[in-house]
């Protein structure tokens, strides 16, 4: 088995690059294990068809939207028309309500759980699990990771579903408390790092490098390299391999800036999913094939 956590700049494309190397690692054979490490808990939703935050099952709600969708070909008049403000209304809904879907829901409720509850097999097989947090404003969101984390393992986790791979998609670029925890404490074996040639990106990039620098000769994760994710900025390849360099590693792997990736996302699929035989999604596989031979 090994681990790997993503790290980069928020925004930067973690969780869509790291659900679709999930669906390209499954798609070779190999068991994957995603885990998302975030309060929002959004990493896996486009694996997921039970993932939803207005209540119902993402399935149902694709449903729903389709017979809309006739209703307004059959009628411009139909009251069914899908209504932007009524589904924002569901999704602020589902989290005030507190829906169970992440490992912490339940440790806050001090509801007693099994593995069951919180590791949902998605799209490809890939097996998702997210950590969730507290409530906003109401607590350490890093605590949170490592509690979420600590029972897992405590529960036994890798041992039950035996994964050959163990996907960590990190909140952001923090670096500090349980954010660090899969770099810092042994939870995962090698760290990849997101960016782009923008330079927020690009200094976000070499302060999460500098953490890992400071727990080498300790046992803990090694960097294994950085994935540009392009935003088309000017020498953009040159200023990522400027850093991989910098911190004795390299550029893994580069993804091409492309409209079908929010496209796949709107139907709330993964790209390789909606776009499997594009060239986007062939630089998906690539970047597969080079973290995990």
């Amino acid at each position: 088995m090994i681990k790997i956590a993503f790290y980069g700049k928020g925004g930067i494309g973690k969780s869509t690059t790291v659900t679709n190397l999930s669906v390209a690692l499954a798609r070779r054979g190999v068991k994957v294990l995603q885990i998302g490490c975030d309060p929002k808990a959004d990493s896996t939703r486009l694996l997921r068809p039970d993932f939803s935050l207005s209540g119902n099952s993402t399935l149902e709600v694709r449903e729903k939207n389709k017979e809309n969708e006739l209703s307004r070909d059959l009628s411009a008049e139909s009251s069914d028309i899908p209504d932007p403000a009524q589904e924002i209304s569901a999704m602020i809904r589902g989290l005030r309500e507190g829906a169970r879907l992440t490992v912490m829901d339940y440790i806050r409720a001090r509801e007693p759980f099994s593995l069951e509850d919180v590791v949902k097999t998605g799209y490809a097989g890939v097996l998702c699990v997210e950590t969730g947090g507290p409530l906003p404003g109401q607590g350490c969101a890093g605590r949170a990771v490592i509690t979420a984390l600590e029972k897992l393992e405590q529960m036994g986790i890798y041992e039950s579903y035996k994964p050959d791979v163990v996907l960590y998609d990190v909140l952001g670029d923090v670096v500090c408390g349980g954010f660090a925890s899969p770099m810092r404490s042994g939870v995962a074996d090698y760290v990849y790092i997101l960016t782009s040639g923008e330079s927020m990106a690009l200094y976000a990039a070499a302060n999460i490098a500098l953490a890992l620098e400071h727990f080498q000769g300790r046992g803990y994760a090694r960097l294994g390299g950085l994935i540009l994710n392009r935003r088309d900025v000017p020498d953009e390849q040159e200023k990522a391999e400027a850093l991989a360099a910098g911190f004795g590693t390299q550029v893994i792997g580069a993804l091409s800036r492309s409209s079908l990736v929010p496209e796949a996302e709107e139907r709330g699929q993964c790209l390789l999913q909606a776009f499997p035989q594009s060239e986007i999604a062939e630089e998906y596989r690539r970047i597969a094939g080079r973290i995990v031979r």
